[in-house]
């Protein structure tokens, strides 16, 4: 079976270059934008060998994960593509939940999705996905914005800062095929709402409506440093918003988050 867009994204002017593999499709896309094209285009394989998460670990999709990473390009600022990834996370989580719906009517398997502040999409609590955006300033002073989303379906690191595990672990048989199709449905949908920014007010809205640890205890660590508090909400630029046991309000720009256990001392 090959990639397909489904017809939403076919309507809404995307086009698809699918990859037997590849190092990172991150890499095409912005490859791509360098010599001219702008998109709107998704790159996907079921193999990736040399991607990147945040902070530059390490993201390899073994064969049979998603790796699918979409060209935008914007007349926008950096600050305002970096909302972009909060309809990434929206758009994933609506793909999963309606694959996850054919797949429990076959096997009986169920899953929970949940959004991880920044970028991660959580199933069962645990890690099934992450969204790394890159942008890079064209020549004619024009953003070329991708992001990166990578899934997985049918195996899951091990060693990760947070536990990790894939749709085949959860017992939901689906192939990567079937979940692009989905999510290049729902991500026409969610880029129209954010509307280059203008409707990041109704994004934020959604993604907390699906937000892990809303109203719980967290720690962000970033480097030696951290900060425990109780997770609030975003800000109008997509920081999360926390309350400290002082009853400070604090806003974080960026960090590794913790819920649980894990949060009164932001291990593992």
């Amino acid at each position: 079976m090959s990639f397909a867009l489904g017809p939403r994204a076919r309507a809404a002017g995307y086009r698809l270059a699918e990859y037997d593999n590849a190092g990172s499709t991150n890499a095409e896309a912005l490859a791509a934008a360098r010599i001219g094209e702008r998109g709107p285009k998704w790159f996907v394989t079921t193999e990736q060998t040399a991607g990147r998460g945040r902070r530059q670990r390490a993201w390899v999709a073994p064969r049979g994960n998603l790796a699918s990473s979409v060209l935008e390009v914007l007349a926008v600022t950096p600050s305002v593509a970096a909302t972009l990834g909060f309809a990434a996370g929206l758009a994933l989580e609506q793909a999963l939940r309606a694959i996850s719906i054919e797949a429990a009517a076959r096997s009986g398997a169920a899953a929970h999705y949940a959004l991880k502040w920044p970028n991660d999409v959580l199933a069962n609590q645990q890690k099934l996905a992450g969204i790394l955006l890159e942008a890079e300033t064209l020549a004619d002073g024009e953003l070329a914005v991708v992001v990166g989303i990578g899934t997985n379906v049918i195996a899951a690191p091990d060693g990760t800062p947070y536990p990790a595990t894939s749709l085949k672990a959860l017992g939901v048989d689906v192939g990567a095929e079937d979940l692009f199709l989905a999510l290049s449905e729902a991500w026409a949908e969610f880029r129209g709402i954010w509307d280059s920014g203008r409707g990041f007010g109704s994004i934020r809205r959604l993604w907390l409506e699906r937000a892990a640890g809303l109203g719980e205890t967290v720690s962000i660590r970033s480097g030696a440093s951290g900060v425990v508090g109780t997770f609030e909400g975003l800000d109008e630029t997509g920081c999360m918003v926390i309350v400290t046991s002082k009853g400070e309000r604090a806003t974080i720009a960026a960090g590794d988050v913790y819920f649980g256990s894990a949060a009164s001392t932001g291990t593992r």
